[in-house]
C-alpha cells in the first residue's frame, strides 16, 4: 500500500511542478499595454482595439496558440505567410496558423495585417479614438465570424478602461519608477512650454518656428520641408505627431521614402483648393499626387472632383478641377 501511494505521489509531482498559473486580464494589460501603444504610434491601430483583441483571441495569453506560437490574435497563415506554422482545429480541422518568435512579432504582424489589408483600409479613415466604430468596422470587414464580436471587444475596452491607452497622455508610456522616463517627461514639458511661448508675429507670412525648423502654410494647411537626414521617425518625434498621421496626411505608405526638399503636411489636407486656384493645367511629368501636394487638396477628393478612377494619371494639358466637381 505504501509503495502504491508513493508511486501515485510521484506521478502527481510533475503536474504540480509544471503547471502554470493563468495570466489574468489585469496582468495581460500590464504586460502588453506598452507594446499596444507603440504599435498604435507606428501603425495607427488604436491600442484599445489591439489590447481587447489580444485579450479575447488569446484568452488573456493563456491559449495554447499564444503559449506555443506567440500568436495572440489567431492570425492564420494565408498565402503570403512564409514564416513558421502550427496546425490546430478552428473553424475547420487542422488549420494553419502563424508562429512568431516573440509576442512583439505577433503584435507587429497584427498591425501590419490590418494596415496592409485592402478590406481594412476604411478603418484608418475613422477617428482613432472611436473604439466603437473600430469594433464595428472589424466586423464589417469580416475579421471574425462571431456576430457579437464588436460587443465583446467594446465590453472588454469599457470594463478595463482600455480607451485611456488611446489618449495622447498614454502615447509616451511610462513607468513612475523609471528615472529615464521621468527625464523624458521633463524634456517634453519644456518643449510644450517652448511651444506655448512662441510669438506669432510671422503669421501673416504663414511661418512659425516652434521646433527649430520653419513651418509654412499652404491652403491653410501647415507643412514642413524635408531636410537632409530627416526620417519619418524623426519628424514624428520632433513635431509631436504619430507615424500614421504623417502617412495619412500626405497619402503615403510605410514603404514611402523621404527626399530633401519634399513637402510634408503636418495637418490633414483640405477637400478643395483656395479660392484663387479653381483649376490646374497638367504639365509634363505631373501626377495627381503632385497636384494634391501642390494645392494641399486630399488626393481622393481630387479623383472624385475630376471623375477619374483612383490610381490613374492625367494627360499633359488636361484641366484638373481643384474646387468644384467637373461638369
Amino acid at each position: 500500500m505504501f509503495l502504491k501511494i508513493s508511486f501515485l505521489l510521484l506521478l502527481a509531482i510533475p503536474i504540480v511542478c509544471f503547471s502554470q498559473k493563468r495570466m489574468t486580464k489585469e496582468e495581460y494589460i500590464k504586460n502588453y499595454g506598452e507594446l499596444a501603444v507603440k504599435e498604435m504610434k507606428r501603425s495607427g491601430v488604436p491600442a484599445s482595439i489591439t489590447l481587447a483583441q489580444g485579450l479575447l483571441e488569446s484568452d488573456e495569453g493563456n491559449s495554447d496558440l499564444a503559449k506555443t506560437a506567440n500568436n495572440h490574435f489567431g492570425v492564420k497563415c494565408h498565402k503570403a505567410w512564409e514564416g513558421e506554422k502550427v496546425y490546430k482545429n478552428d473553424d475547420d480541422t487542422n488549420e494553419c496558423f502563424r508562429k512568431y518568435r516573440s509576442v512583439w512579432h505577433s503584435y507587429n504582424d497584427h498591425s501590419d495585417f490590418l494596415r496592409g489589408g485592402k478590406r481594412y483600409a476604411f478603418l484608418f479613415e475613422l477617428d482613432p479614438t472611436d473604439y466603437k466604430a473600430w469594433a464595428e468596422g472589424l466586423k464589417k470587414a469580416g475579421y471574425a465570424t462571431n456576430p457579437k464580436y464588436p460587443e465583446m471587444l467594446i465590453k472588454i475596452i469599457e470594463d478595463y478602461k482600455l480607451n485611456e491607452f488611446d489618449s495622447k497622455e498614454k502615447y509616451a508610456w511610462k513607468n513612475p519608477d523609471n528615472k529615464k522616463n521621468k527625464e523624458t517627461e521633463k524634456q517634453k514639458q519644456k518643449q510644450k512650454e517652448k511651444k506655448r511661448s512662441v510669438q506669432l508675429d510671422d503669421v501673416d507670412n504663414f511661418t512659425i518656428n516652434p521646433y527649430g525648423r520653419e513651418i509654412k502654410e499652404n491652403n491653410r494647411v501647415r507643412y514642413v520641408i524635408v531636410k537632409k537626414g530627416d526620417t519619418f521617425f524623426k519628424l514624428s518625434s520632433e513635431l509631436d505627431l504619430m507615424l500614421w498621421q504623417i502617412y495619412k496626411y500626405n497619402d503615403l505608405t510605410q514603404d514611402s521614402a523621404l527626399h530633401e526638399g519634399q513637402v510634408v503636411y503636418i495637418q490633414p489636407k483640405r477637400g478643395r483648393s483656395c479660392k484663387l486656384c479653381e483649376t490646374h493645367i497638367v504639365k509634363h511629368g505631373e501626377t495627381m499626387y503632385f497636384i494634391s501636394q501642390k494645392y494641399a487638396v486630399k488626393l481622393n477628393r481630387l479623383y472624385r472632383k475630376n471623375k477619374m478612377e483612383e490610381g490613374t494619371q492625367p494627360k499633359v494639358g488636361q484641366e484638373i478641377w481643384l474646387r468644384k466637381s467637373k461638369h
